[in-house]
């Protein structure tokens, strides 16, 4: 038979039977060699290891310099030698050919869509729908449906608690129980020990990490390392006594109190503050004198048209003099406030102070402490719900804690005088931020801190979050669409807070495409048509913090410099044409401008790296850029900034940072078994953005970009593939 009916594939040996084609290479490999197969389940350091060993099926099929020219492009005129340099395309990492895992062999696990659905939860995942709202609460639960009805989480607590009178006493001499024999804890020491409470952990050599740094341990008989500090002796009649001990390498002197709020840890609230404020007997006597007046004002809807009729065209018959005697007549009208504002404490921001943005949720104590010692100059805590704080809710109030490094002043240069008369040695690092949809809340949550917390830079107020249970509310980034609220809002603040100032972070509007902020920024320097109902001039605003997106845009684009360039441009006029407004409705009133006279402009958008900051203070003519989502992929973002160069974090330098952060949650939350799970859980929280960072060491193109998203990628080693995975199996492995 012809070549040509084998062509055909008819089989010259048995016309009747198909001639089968040879299998492709790919078959063969596939038979040959099953531990080369990647599996979707496999986790990265697995795909990783497969692929280095055992090579892809493109090494056998491809040479090698052909898989390098793919997607590549030769520049020999900017090279000059005709090195090959790869396309960076937008929206993806510029990875090095040879550390990209090929597309398939990444598992289904690998989701590009959770990094955004992070970025949404940075901003109000504490806040979101997961909380159970006030009209389900008393209501029966319904049942739930699905395939995983039948799991069951683990608790974070003992089955059988210790009780408190015991927790740090030695075992023959404990405290008076008050509930007697009614006490539904265990009170035998050494069956709590045996029964009841989980074994120690092994982490850290199985040593408490609070008993090394401090001397003793807060929570006790309770601590997960309780082994570390713990011995027994022989008593009176030469019974075994099980007690606590005390490091002997801390010198008594330079032992801090250690409580059940932490250590080290400024504006703890005491819990008959938070009793009286629920039982509505704390007393707030300046907020409520200017929400009186406030209603007052309010209420004379007069004014608002007698207003509006002085900035009408001038009447012909009366003349001037008939404009006058309406100003007489408005003025006589006018009721001054209670009381004005005190004289705030200077405040500075400069190229020298990066800021770390509120985060809820993520920004707790721990991380601001970890960013700080990596060269976070200014902190605010995570935004709290105003209304929580006046009923004295525990959860809310904590977010308030401070560590003492952040009490600390800011680090400035001593060559120039940035700000006249103002004192770095009593500037501190730590501000608070608050949400707010009700004048009176924010004016009465302003003087209610000012009180109770004595550690604060500032408070901020959120005008920017998108989160649709906040906005919904009114507060948020809802006061970008009610910006006679906010104004007024700002001003009540500034009135009450004693000589703490106010500041605010906002958006570029509620939509995209219809930009607010730059009329919003002209109207709280200068206040509005209305202002002077509440005593005229701008509202007392220290600093603006303008974040470069809508809330209509989320995190879904990059963050628009440009239009941040614009309102810092306006806020340089407006700081600088005060003269031009002097005996006009506009003049601003020297007793209500805030300290030194000058507004604070802050950018914030996409700041990554230490090129990105520098490029937002030259381009944007900022005073300062805020760091939010670059921090918690790359906390040392703040030292790549002081130091002026990139900073390849090696993957052990990495998991130091992990470690550290651990030894912070456990001083702030406990080692006990609540402690324990608190760190955990606020530990995953972080990492759910830290695996996101890709080492500078495999990047073709420089500076990294926050918005980019990687292919599949390994590391140089497999501590470093595992700290880049999205698989939580990974990350069980690393501790």
């Amino acid at each position: 038979m012809s070549y040509e009916t084998q062509a055909n594939g008819m089989n010259p040996l048995d016309p009747t039977q198909p001639l089968n084609s040879p299998p492709d290479v790919q078959t063969i490999d596939r038979a040959a060699h099953p531990q080369n197969i990647v599996l979707d389940e496999d986790s990265a350091v697995t795909k990783a290891e497969k692929l280095e060993r055992h090579g892809g099926l493109d090494d056998i099929l491809e040479p090698v310099a052909k898989r390098i020219k793919v997607g590549a492009l030769v520049d020999e005129e900017a090279s000059g030698n005709g090195e090959i340099r790869s396309e960076r395309r937008k929206g993806v990492a510029p990875i090095k050919p040879e550390s990209v895992l090929l597309e398939e062999h990444v598992g289904s696990g690998h989701d590009r869509g959770a990094a955004l659905r992070d970025d949404d939860a940075a901003e109000g995942a504490a806040h979101g729908p997961s909380q159970q709202s006030s009209d389900t609460r008393g209501k029966r639960k319904e049942k739930s449906k699905g395939q995983n009805t039948s799991r069951n989480f683990g608790s974070s607590r003992d089955e059988v608690g210790l009780c408190s009178s015991r927790m740090t006493r030695p075992e023959f001499s404990p405290s008076e129980c008050q509930y007697g024999e009614k006490c539904k804890f265990e009170h035998d020491l050494r069956k709590y020990l045996r029964d009841w409470k989980r074994e120690d952990l092994t982490t850290f050599g199985g040593t408490c990490p609070i008993w090394k740094a401090k001397g003793r341990c807060n929570v006790g008989w309770k601590c997960r390392f309780v082994g570390s500090h713990m011995v027994e002796r022989e008593a009176e009649g030469g019974r075994q006594e099980l007690i606590l001990t005390e490091n002997p390498e801390i010198n008594d002197s330079l032992k801090p109190e250690v409580t059940s709020t932490g250590i080290g840890t400024l504006n703890d609230v005491p819990n008959q503050a938070k009793s009286d404020l629920m039982k509505r007997r704390f007393k707030t006597p300046k907020a409520d004198a200017y929400n009186k007046w406030l209603d007052t004002q309010s209420q004379r809807p007069e004014d608002q048209r007698d207003h509006q009729a002085s900035h009408r065209e001038p009447d012909l018959e009366n003349g001037v003099d008939g404009q006058k005697h309406e100003k007489e007549e408005n003025r006589a009208r006018y009721v001054s406030p209670p009381f004005l504002p005190s004289e705030k404490r200077k405040i500075y921001f400069g190229p020298e102070t990066p800021v770390l943005a509120p985060l809820t949720t993520q920004g707790n104590l721990p991380f601001r402490r970890l960013c700080v010692n990596l060269g976070a100059q200014l902190t605010y805590s995570e935004m709290a719900m105003s209304l929580p704080l006046i009923q004295g809710q525990k959860s809310e109030w904590a977010l308030m804690r401070a560590h003492e490094t952040e009490a600390t002043p800011p680090t400035l240069s001593t060559t120039p005088t940035v700000v006249k008369d103002y004192e770095n040695a009593r500037d501190l690092k730590f501000g608070a931020q608050i949400a707010a949809n009700k004048p009176w809340q924010a004016v009465k949550t302003a003087e209610i801190l000012t009180t109770l917390c004595p550690h604060l830079r500032l408070i901020d107020l959120n005008c920017g979050c998108p989160i649709d249970c906040v906005y919904r509310t009114g507060a948020g980034s809802a006061l970008l669409d009610s910006q006679a609220k906010l104004d007024k809002i700002v001003r009540g603040m500034n009135a009450v807070s004693n000589d703490v100032p106010i500041t605010v972070k906002i958006r570029m509007g509620t939509k995209d495409n219809k930009p607010t902020a730059l009329k919003l920024v002209d109207r709280l320097l200068y206040g509005g048509q209305d202002a002077y109902v509440y005593g005229g001039g701008g509202s007392g605003v220290a600093a603006i913090t303008l974040h470069g997106r809508s809330r209509q845009q989320r995190y879904t684009k990059s963050a628009d410099w440009e239009y941040i360039a614009d309102c810092a441009a306006l806020i340089k006029r407006l700081n600088e044409k005060g003269d031009e407004l002097t005996d006009t409705v506009r003049e601003a009133d020297s007793r209500t401008e805030p300290a030194g006279g000058k507004v604070y402009f802050i950018g914030n958008g996409d700041c990554y790296s230490h090129v990105d900051y520098q490029h937002r203070l030259s381009e944007a003519n900022v005073d300062s850029v805020m760091v939010a989502r670059g921090a918690l992929i790359k906390p040392w973002v703040f030292e790549e900034i002081e130091k002026g160069q990139y900073l390849d974090k090696s993957a052990t330098e990495r998991l130091a940072l992990v470690e550290q952060f651990v030894r912070y949650g456990l001083e702030t939350w406990g080692s006990d078994e609540i402690g324990v799970g608190t760190t955990r859980r606020f530990l995953l929280e972080w990492l759910s953005f830290a695996y996101r960072y890709v080492p500078v060491g495999i990047l073709e193109h420089l500076p990294p970009k926050l918005q980019d998203r990687p292919p599949a990628w390994r590391g140089r080693n497999e501590l470093e593939t595992l700290l880049g995975s999205d698989n939580y199996k990974d990350w069980i492995k690393i501790r």
